[in-house]
């Protein structure tokens, strides 16, 4: 028998493998989460209690400390949600950053037990003034 007859299968099959592993593993690993103009269009066909991830910007208009966590509004420029975080919040955290919470609807509020933050990867030092100095490029 020649040796092309079983390398072609072979690597065809390889190839096969390969390939559900990584897509499999990609898929696996995906975040995907809802903005509010979607999360409120899909409200409907969700059951009681139904968790998921909503994204969008915290709006600066309300944002409030509570004893256990905050609440704030989440935003895509089209639809804005209430929503009320319990645990920690992350030191970046302020109007205007991009959020991911995960949780469920609670009423109309949606009640968060995650937070995650979108920030640049620019890292600035506060100068005497407590304004941040912008790393400039150079030799």
């Amino acid at each position: 028998m020649n040796r092309r007859h079983i390398l072609i299968p072979a690597g065809a099959l390889l190839a096969i493998v390969v390939g559900f592993l990584v897509w499999g593993g990609l898929s696996e690993n995906a975040v995907y989460y809802l903005t509010p103009s979607e999360a409120v269009d899909q409200r409907a066909d969700q059951e009681p209690g139904y968790r998921f991830r909503l994204g969008g910007l915290v709006e600066a208009d309300w944002l409030e400390g509570t004893d256990d966590g905050v609440r704030f509004t989440v935003g895509d420029g089209a639809v804005s949600i209430a929503v009320s975080h319990a645990g920690a919040v992350p030191q970046l955290f302020r109007p205007g950053i991009g959020v991911v919470v995960e949780g469920a609807w609670e009423g109309d509020t949606f009640r968060s037990d995650t937070l995650l933050i979108n920030h640049d990867e620019q890292y600035r030092a506060v100068d005497g003034e407590g304004t941040y100095q912008v790393p400039t490029a150079g030799p």
